[in-house]
């Protein structure tokens, strides 16, 4: 069985990929799947007809990631295969079949994050993506293809999308195959029904008239036309075509049994609380900006994946509040440049990897702190916010809100964190963004309603040790599922419900017997046994 105790890195870099490659050609991008059978993340499986794991996504990430900071003059990309007659055959069944069910979960997680970046870099980036399915477009490989703005498939009388978990493996297509083909494609439902049923899937006209794809074209004028289309998504772009790249050179990180230290994140483990202390120190510039959030993204990716009983963070802070709101003020002013544009989208995409992470998250404030602006996000992200009230003439914790928490980095749910707190109440809200660069002191805090609690110096040791010892002996799995409900209220969209139907359905789907029992679907497929079904309905 695939566990997750055996350190998985989340850097990478062109001179590392073994599944992808990636060519520029003027204002158009091409990455190309080509997965090395024997290069799974773990051993046990091979990687056959472009089917993936972990470790293909996160060379994907990477790519992406670069392709927006690197590469400023590309307008579109094509994602495509380098296989014949395969786009990509999807999640490794064998692979899915010998993993743990948090390594399963976690999987999902993160393939979902991804193909979201690639509709954020379409909505906010100027970046447009066409999937060129040049032969079969299974499970993830199809859900990878509805990420994209457009999907052209090859029609070659063989070549079929599909969506074959339901009939195959007994679990869902993803969550997010299910999710985009209503919310996104608008295929009708009884059309999706039978989509999701039949292993073989749909080609050709009946794809295209079903919405399945937007394109169909015969194989001898399949390239040509990909070309052509991409050139003209390309020009149609805002990116500047003579704009210079930023690098994005290796992160600076040590990581030790129990810590992992960054520039400007530490994180510290405390593994009898099954808690970590995450620090952050405010940056001074843009480009410590990126650097950060780049050190944040990390790290909530090692903590998500490589401790897993570590089930509370506890964020703290550190840095100049004037400094940090400055360079908020900055970022806010010139968002229409593409560097300040990309750099904003990273900050935007960490904070919502915290909020759709399956771990409690409290926010500490304390003299010295600054929960600032930018790093204030992180505090509306968090579950709870404890605020040290020291006694006068003593150093004071403050908070101090910045233009940027006024819609700049919404949540997964498309609102501002103020406004999924505060539940939209524009009085609230207009009031609050009237005390734009106030520092709160604790009782101000409390009467805005910012902060949780406030306790005095007194009872701050013992309340916070409570709240501490308290949350970490609750049931992980009830907390998952009230965290995601109380953090995504009233305002639902096609990425939280991705999500809420990962953590609910999927979840509970990848743990019964009908999927990974040992006569389970996902568990027999290949062997030539059928699978044995419990036909309770539950």
């Amino acid at each position: 069985m695939i566990e997750t105790r055996e350190l998985v890195d989340y850097q990478v870099n062109p001179t590392t990929y073994k599944h992808w490659r990636v060519s520029y050609d003027g204002r158009v991008a091409t990455v190309t799947m080509d997965v090395a059978e024997e290069g799974g993340l773990r051993p046990g499986y091979k990687l056959k007809l472009n089917s993936y794991d972990l470790g293909v996504d996160i060379e994907l990430h990477d790519i992406l990631q670069r392709i927006r900071f690197e590469h400023p003059e590309v307008g579109a990309v094509v994602i495509t295969s380098a296989k014949n007659r395969i786009f990509c055959s999807g999640a490794n069944i064998y692979m899915l079949g010998q993993s743990s069910h948090a390594w399963k979960v976690n999987f999902c997680k993160f393939t979902n994050e991804t193909r979201n970046g690639i509709e954020d870099a379409s909505e906010h980036s100027g970046l447009k993506f066409i999937a060129a399915c040049n032969g079969t477009t299974a499970g993830g490989g199809y859900e990878l293809a509805l990420a994209c703005d457009e999907i052209i498939l090859v029609d070659d009388r063989s070549s079929a999308v599909s969506l074959p978990e339901v009939p195959l493996l007994g679990v869902l297509p993803g969550t997010g195959g299910l999710t985009r083909l209503t919310d996104k494609r608008r295929v009708r439902r009884d059309h999706a029904d039978i989509f999701c049923t039949s292993p073989d899937g749909v080609k050709g006209t009946r794809a295209k008239e079903w919405k399945l794809v937007d394109e169909i074209v015969r194989t001898q004028e399949f390239g040509e036309f990909v070309k052509k289309r991409a050139a003209g998504l390309a020009e149609q772009s805002d990116r500047p075509a003579d704009a210079q790249g930023v690098t994005l050179a290796p992160l600076e990180r040590t990581i030790e049994a129990n810590t992992v230290r960054y520039r400007h994140v530490d994180v510290a483990i405390d593994r009898h609380l099954r808690a970590a202390t995450i620090t952050v120190t405010a940056p001074a510039n843009i480009d410590a900006m990126l650097q950060f959030v780049r050190e944040l993204d990390d790290a909530i990716l090692h903590l998500r994946t490589n401790e897993l009983d570590i089930g509370l963070w506890l964020f703290k802070t550190a840095g100049d509040a004037n400094t940090l709101a400055r360079l908020d003020q900055y970022i806010v002013d010139h968002q229409d440049d593409w560097f300040v544009r990309e750099v904003l989208g990273m900050m935007r995409r960490t904070f919502q990897r915290l909020e759709v992470s399956s771990r409690s998250m409290f926010s500490i404030v304390m003299p010295g702190s600054c929960f600032a602006g930018t790093l204030f996000e992180i505090a509306l992200a968090s579950d709870r916010v404890y605020m040290l009230e020291t006694e006068e003439g003593e150093p004071a914790a403050t908070l101090m809100l910045s233009p940027i928490n006024f819609g700049s980095l919404p949540m997964v749910s498309g609102q501002s964190r103020l406004a999924a707190r505060f539940y939209d109440d524009a009085a609230t809200i207009d009031g609050l963004r009237e005390e734009i660069g106030t520092p709160f002191a604790p009782p101000e805090a409390v009467s805005l309603g910012l902060v949780t609690d406030a306790p005095d110096a007194l009872d701050w040791d013992d309340e916070l040790r409570q709240a501490i010892e308290s949350r970490v002996a609750l049931s992980p799995d009830a907390l998952t599922g009230m965290e995601a409900n109380l953090r995504f209220g009233p305002s639902e969209n096609q990425a939280t419900r991705v999500f809420g139907r990962l953590s609910a359905w999927q979840n509970w789907i990848f743990i019964r017997p009908n999927a990974t029992g040992e006569k389970g679907a996902l568990k027999v497929y290949g062997s030539g046994a059928q699978p044995k079904f419990d036909w309770d309905r539950v």
